[in-house]
């Protein structure tokens, strides 16, 4: 299988905030912009597979800005590694100024996919190389929270976890 890029699977959503998906204080749901990443992150994993794929865990979601009505919203999805048939997707959420169109990042989130047949099996996908400093960065703390996600399952010894530890000694 041939290596891929990052970029190749970029996924872009852009998005208006309606009344019917704000809360009381008319923020966008935390809900709603969940399901805008899984959309976003689905179709990333797909670009880089090539095949079915599914959710198989949102690893971290960092809602650290409001999103208010009325706001364009930018949901930007790339894997950021590949293992056997798991993929690891970053979200970035940015938020729009509806005067000046300056952009800021509000959230984000790591969600993993799982490439599958048509019978649900779990496929193998191709490796990711990352190209910018930012992508290897990204590539490089996958395999530690891969590895963090592992021990703390009890499917991996803590010593095991070399790439892990390495950031303790």
């Amino acid at each position: 299988m041939s290596p891929k890029h990052p970029s190749e699977s970029l996924t872009i959503l852009t998005d208006l905030v309606l009344p019917s998906e704000t809360n009381p204080l008319n923020n966008l749901f935390g809900g709603e912009l969940l399901a805008r990443m899984d959309r976003a992150a689905s179709i990333a994993a797909r670009r880089h597979s090539r095949r079915i794929t599914v959710t198989a865990s949102v690893n971290h979601v960092a809602f650290n800005r409001s999103i208010p009505l009325g706001s364009v919203v930018t949901v930007e999805a790339k894997v950021s590694r590949a293992f056997n048939s798991s993929m690891e997707i970053f979200l970035d959420v940015w938020l729009e100024d509806r005067e000046s169109g300056i952009r800021t990042k509000a959230n984000e989130a790591i969600y993993t996919f799982v490439a599958v047949n048509e019978t649900g099996n779990p496929v193998s996908v191709p490796p990711i190389v990352p190209e910018t400093e930012l992508e290897k960065e990204r590539y490089d703390a996958a395999l530690r929270r891969k590895q963090l996600s592992l021990v703390l399952a009890g499917k991996m010894k803590p010593h095991d976890a070399t790439e892990l530890k390495a950031l303790f000694i």
